[in-house]
C-alpha cells in the first residue's frame, strides 16, 4: 500500500490517484472521480473524515474502523460487491480507493421514480441476497445494508457498497463502549436490544430495503430517533403493493424474533417462485456518481402501517422450524385439539381492531394476516381461489335479533370466557364435520375462534371460525365442501 504524501496542487492522491472533481458529498466525507495514474483506469476515492470536536479516541476507532473495510471488502469477490482497490492514510486524511459505478443509489431511484415493481424488487432482491451471502460466508457482516449503500445500474443490476462499519467475525470489535453503528431506520431490533450484528440482523435489515423499495417508503421512519426504535421494536409492517412470495420475504424477514425469520437458502427458494415469470420491464436512470450522500427518503405514510385500513398483504411464512405465525400463539395446551389455536378477539380494546365485512358467513378467504391492531374488512376480502391467508368455515351469532328488531336485544356481555368455549366448541364440531371435508389436507390446517370484546358486543355478536394451514403457506382454493 502507497504512503507517499498527496501532492496538493495537482490534487493526487499517493503519487499515483489524480483527483478529477468531486461526484457526492455526505456527513462522513466526499467522494471524488479519480484516475489511477499507474493502472490507467477511473475509480471513485472517498476521502473520509468526521467532523470537528470528535475526541481524539472517536478518531482513532474510526481509522481502524476503515482499515478494517479495506480488509473486509478486500475478502470478497462477487458481483453484487463494489471492489475495494486500495486503502491510503496520510497528513490526516483518509482515502478509499474503489470499483467506480456509474450509478444512482436505490434510496435516489425510488425518490426519482416512486415504488418500483415487485417483479423488479425480486429481482433486486436475489442480487442483494447473494451479494450477502458472499460476504457472510466470507465472515463478514455489512451492518449498515440500506437503500443509500446500493447502487442500481441502469441494466438492472446491483452492487452493495459501503462496507465503511462492516463487521469481520474474527475481527474485534472496534466501537467504544455502548455505541450503536448503523442506521437507526434499517438496524435489526435485536442490535437495539443490544445483541451483536450477525448475518440474521443483515438480513432483516435487507427486508426492511424490499419494503422501501416496494412500498416506497421506509417502514420504521419517524420523526426522531426514538420514535424509530420503538417502531423498529414495536411495530408490524403493512404491505400493500405486492403479494405471494415477495411478500413472504419481506414479512418473514422483517420478524422481530430472530430464530423466525427465514435463512438465506429459504429466501432464495421464495425469491426463485416470485422471478418464475417473464419479468415487467424497468428502465433504470444513468448518473454519475459513486456516493456517501445519504438523501432522505420519502415521508413515511403512517396510514400504510399496522393499523392501516386497506388491502392487506401480511403473510405468514414457514422458516427454519419457527412460524412467522398469524398471530402470536402458544402452544396448544392439554385441553385443545391439536389443530385448534387459542382463540382471538376482536372489536375496542380487542386483539383484532375491526372484524367487519358485507356477508361471508362462510367460506370467504381473505389475503391479511390475523396480527394484532389489524382491521380485517371488505377491502381484505379476495376470491378463494386466488392467494389468501386465511378462510372463514363458519360463522354463529350471538341472540340473533329478530327480523323486527332494529338492533340487538339489550341483554349482557356474557364474559370473555364463556363466549371462548362456546365459540371453540363450535368450530371444532363444524372443523370435524363433512363441511370441512375429511382428506389429507386437514392434517395441514390449523383453526381458531375469533370472538366480539364487551366493547364490540353491542354491534357485532359473531363467533367466526377461520382455518389457515399449519405450514405457513398462503392458501389457492377453499378447504370447504362444495354445496
Amino acid at each position: 500500500m502507497t504512503q507517499e504524501p498527496v501532492r496538493v496542487g495537482g490534487r493526487m492522491v499517493a503519487g499515483r490517484y489524480a483527483m478529477l472533481k468531486e461526484i457526492g458529498r455526505g456527513g462522513m466525507g466526499v467522494v471524488w472521480l479519480a484516475e489511477d495514474r499507474t493502472i490507467g483506469r477511473r475509480v471513485a476515492i472517498k476521502e473520509l473524515h468526521l467532523p470537528d470536536g470528535v475526541e481524539q479516541a472517536e478518531r482513532t476507532v474510526f481509522e481502524e474502523r476503515v482499515l478494517r473495510e479495506a480488509r473486509a471488502a478486500g475478502r470478497l469477490n462477487d458481483p453484487g460487491v463494489v471492489t475495494v482497490y486500495d486503502v491510503v492514510q496520510e497528513t490526516g486524511a483518509t482515502y478509499i480507493v474503489m470499483e467506480l459505478i456509474q450509478a444512482v443509489t436505490l434510496s435516489d431511484l425510488v425518490r426519482q421514480q416512486g415504488p418500483l415493481a415487485p417483479a423488479a424488487v425480486a429481482r433486486l432482491a436475489e442480487q442483494l441476497l447473494a451479494a450477502l451471502s458472499a460476504a457472510h460466508a466470507a465472515g463478514v457482516i455489512h451492518r449498515d445494508v440500506k437503500p443509500a449503500n446500493i447502487m442500481v445500474l441502469p441494466n438492472g443490476r446491483v452492487k452493495l457498497t459501503d462496507f465503511g462499519i462492516a463487521q469481520s467475525v474474527d475481527d474485534p470489535r472496534l466501537t467504544t463502549s455502548g455505541m450503536l453503528v448503523g442506521s437507526p431506520v434499517y438496524m435489526a431490533p435485536e442490535r437495539l436490544r443490544g445483541a451483536d450484528a450477525d448475518g440474521g440482523s443483515d438480513l432483516w435489515a435487507l427486508g426492511a430495503v424490499l419494503f422501501f423499495a416496494v412500498e416506497g417508503y421506509s417502514a420504521f421512519e419517524r420523526s426522531s430517533t426514538a420514535a424509530t426504535m420503538n417502531a423498529i421494536l414495536n411495530e408490524v409492517p403493512f404491505l400493500s403493493r405486492c403479494h405471494g412470495p415477495l411478500a413472504s420475504v419481506i414479512m418473514g424477514l422483517l420478524n422481530t424474533h430472530p430464530d423466525a425469520r427465514p435463512s438465506a437458502a429459504q429466501v432464495s427458494g421464495l425469491l426463485a417462485q416470485a422471478t418464475n415469470t417473464p419479468p415487467a420491464g424497468l428502465t433504470m436512470p444513468v448518473a454519475s456518481q459513486h456516493t456517501v450522500r445519504q438523501t432522505p427518503p420519502p415521508a413515511p405514510r403512517r396510514a400504510r402501517l399496522a393499523l392501516a385500513i386497506g388491502s392487506a398483504a401480511a403473510v405468514v411464512l414457514f422458516v427454519g422450524g419457527f412460524l412467522t405465525r398469524l398471530a402470536t400463539e402458544p402452544e396448544p395446551d392439554s385441553g385443545r385439539p391439536a389443530n385448534m389455536a387459542e382463540a382471538l378477539t376482536y372489536g375496542s380494546g380487542g386483539y383484532l381492531a375491526e372484524l367487519t365485512w358485507t356477508s361471508y358467513p362462510s367460506g370467504g378467504c381473505f389475503d391479511s394476516e390475523l396480527a394484532k391492531g389489524r382491521h380485517i374488512t371488505n377491502n381484505t376480502h379476495v376470491e378463494c381461489t386466488e392467494s389468501h391467508v386465511f378462510e372463514v368455515f363458519d360463522t354463529r351469532t350471538f341472540y340473533t335479533a329478530p327480523a323486527t328488531y332494529e338492533k340487538f336485544p339489550d341483554i349482557d356481555y356474557p364474559g370473555q370466557d364463556g363466549l371462548t368455549r362456546y365459540a371453540e366448541a363450535s368450530c371444532e364440531m363444524i372443523f370435524n364435520s363433512a363441511k370441512v371435508p375429511d382428506a389429507s389436507d386437514k392434517s395441514v390446517l390449523r383453526y381458531r375462534a375469533l370472538v366480539p370484546t364487551e366493547g364490540a358486543w353491542d354491534e357485532q355478536r359473531d363467533a367466526v371460525c377461520v382455518l389457515y394451514r399449519t405450514d405457513g403457506n398462503q392458501m389457492s382454493k377453499s378447504f370447504m365442501a362444495l354445496e
